[in-house]
């Protein structure tokens, strides 16, 4: 089978994206290969589509719990057996998952980095048929990334054990953090990394950076201005909440999403968002990953990122069917002054870090000398309370402990709901059950879930609603009520933070948070700020141009569409002419075109001869009702 005829027959397309057709053929010609394509250029298929051709399974390296899940279920859609393992799952779950990717037919097993140097995977490396190693979000194991995880490196060494082609795959990997990745995942006897990068612009997606103060007119301006869905990236979650408030309060249907959400609401406002029954979702960075919804025709931020690639990882899910679409960053000083606050909190002392690092170990009654291999539910609010601590420079803390490779600290974790069969099963059936859908729903559970009637399992509760004819609060009800018959030991779903302990408990003085590495990340932190400062504040070279030039391409030309190029094609005054039109249009409500014209042509006006596209450009980028 040719990848042509993979695409179409597992995906059902008939053309490869630019740049997806060179990555497959690098790793079907057995190259060790880092592909570098922006987001929305279609990563997944540059390693599922290889994999399929080839005998074993691929191993897939990620840290995005929500976005392995997705993936697992979407490639079941496409009858594409593949399994995750994560943190939060129990020993025992992890060892089903790894016999059943050994011994059955799994094409891909998705793995977060911190399982990779567990004795329990280890010891399945010797009969796991493995055909690639997909490191995903690989600019994770550069030391200069962003985004910097300890459990990367663990990769390097999974590369001495297993001979299998490498395909590592990012959105935003500087000249700097891409040399570094190939370094890191380099192994001596083996030809050196292919590098293969698809070129970053965007002609489609118009960057515009404006500073204001009032935030909220010029959202209402943009949403009213420029049609179709749009999303809105605040760093607050009671502020997306607000702004969301005051979108519907205007007539604009809109939704928020973040991490305080349950799993339930979040999958149904993304689902209904997608649909087109939302328009607009206001959220935090905990929306978007692995999304793939076209027709998105902007993307507003709120206020600046910390890092140039997160800004252009976020802004670069507009506009991917190709259509004009707009990327707005709003900012003020007050913002600068902010991301400069933000920087100094997500740095506290290495005193205070080690004295998190006790604090943490007592919380959870964990002794010295003991603790290593724990995977420990961790409440910050809770921690926080109980010692009087501020919320941000504890999170932080616990952050660069990650960094130093004591823990792995997880997020937001989602713990599946766990049920037990409780009854004998050959009293299960004497049993009078209040309800009738109880009988469907307890055959299935044991048809589909052996060992249920000796140990708590996690169960999908989807399929199980569906074989009961019931709706998933149906079924919290139904599971509910026959853990009051208790006929079921009943754990509901939940979410929380996970604390994985690399090893045991320290005594205090002997916690190696490696000083010079401190220094280190801070300064790339600083100059990410740097850089992000410069963007937003150079008003003179192309936004486009800007964002290429950080991403290592020096070729470029004016993108013509910019809030910049537009302002030097219209003579370098358009600040003042923008702010005229603004005034009249205010002042002159139900103004016609002719009268808009007509202004502008009067010298009387003192607007210049090219006022009229000044003012279809800011009707294009929604910035007049």
């Amino acid at each position: 089978m040719t990848p042509e005829e993979a695409l179409k027959k597992w995906w059902g397309y008939d053309n490869f994206r630019p740049m997806q057709k060179e990555i497959i053929t690098s790793a079907l010609e057995g190259h060790d290969t880092l592909a570098i394509l922006p987001t929305g250029g279609g990563k997944s298929v540059c390693f599922q589509v290889p994999a399929m051709l080839k005998d074993g399974l691929a191993l897939v390296v990620t840290p995005l719990i929500a976005l392995m899940k997705d993936q697992v279920q979407n490639l079941a859609q496409r009858g594409i057996r593949a399994l995750a393992i994560h943190a939060g799952m129990p020993r025992r779950e992890v060892d089903l998952a790894l016999n059943n990717a050994a011994y059955g037919d799994c094409k891909f097993l998705y793995v977060s980095p911190e399982r990779l140097s567990t004795q329990l995977f280890r010891s399945y490396l010797g009969v796991l048929n493995i055909n690639y190693i997909v490191v995903d979000e690989a600019h994770c194991i550069s030391q200069w990334g962003y985004d910097f995880r300890p459990d990367y490196l663990q990769i390097g060494a999974l590369r001495r054990d297993v001979d299998a082609t490498v395909i590592a795959l990012t959105a935003t990997a500087t000249p700097k953090v891409a040399e570094d990745i190939m370094h890191r995942l380099s192994v001596e006897g083996r030809p050196p990394f292919r590098l293969l990068r698809s070129g970053f612009e965007r002609p489609n997606l118009s960057y515009i950076v404006r500073e204001c103060r009032d935030k909220a007119g010029q959202l209402l301006d943009i949403c009213k201005g420029v049609p179709g869905s749009g999303i809105v990236y605040l760093r607050n979650r009671s502020r997306c909440e607000e702004v969301a408030a005051m979108l519907n309060s205007k007539g604009i249907s809109a939704s928020y999403y973040h991490a305080g959400l349950g799993p339930q609401s979040r999958s149904e406002r993304q689902e209904a968002w997608k649909r087109g029954e939302i328009r607009v979702m206001v959220c935090t960075n905990a929306f978007g990953m692995g999304i793939d919804k076209p027709d998105v025709r902007f993307v507003v931020h709120w206020e600046p990122s910390d890092s140039i690639e997160s800004y252009f990882q976020e802004a670069g899910r507009a506009g991917r069917d190709g259509l004009r679409s707009y990327a707005v960053l709003l900012w003020n000083a007050a913002n600068l002054a902010h991301l400069r606050q933000m920087l100094e909190t997500s740095f506290p002392s290495l005193e205070y870090i080690e004295d998190i690092y006790q604090k943490l170990h007592i919380f959870h009654n964990i002794i010295y000398e003991t603790g290593e291999a724990r995977s420990l539910r961790f409440d910050l609010d809770t921690f926080c309370k109980q010692w009087k601590l501020q919320r941000a420079p504890v999170h932080y803390a616990i952050r660069y402990l990650e960094q130093a490779g004591h823990l792995s600290y997880t997020e937001d974790a989602e713990f599946p709901t766990r049920v037990r069969i409780s009854v004998p099963r050959n009293n299960l059936y004497d049993t009078d059950l209040p309800d009738p859908r109880m009988i469907p729903l307890l055959e299935y559970l044991m048809r589909n879930y052996p060992g249920i009637l000796s140990y708590s399992m996690p169960i999908d509760e989807e399929s199980l609603a569906s074989a009961c004819d019931a709706t998933i609060p149906d079924l919290h009800q139904l599971l509910y009520r026959l853990s009051l018959e208790r006929v079921i030991n009943y754990i509901p779903s939940e979410r929380s933070s996970m604390v994985y302990l690399h090893h045991d408990r320290l005594t205090p003085g002997n916690i190696d948070l490696q000083a010079d590495r401190y220094a280190f990340l801070k300064n790339n932190a600083e100059e990410r700020l740097k850089a992000m400062e410069a963007y937003v504040t150079d008003n003179d070279e192309c936004r486009s141009r800007q964002l290429l030039r950080y991403f290592g391409q020096e070729e470029s030309h004016d993108c013509g569409t910019c809030d910049v190029c537009r302002s030097h094609r219209n003579g370098g005054g358009e600040g003042t002419t923008r702010a005229a039109l603004k005034r009249f249009v205010e002042s002159h409500p139900g103004a016609g075109l002719q009268e808009i014209k007509a202004w502008c042509s009067n010298p009387a006006s003192g607007l210049p001869s090219d006022a009229l596209e000044v003012y279809r450009n800011m009707l294009d980028e929604g910035l007049l009702s």
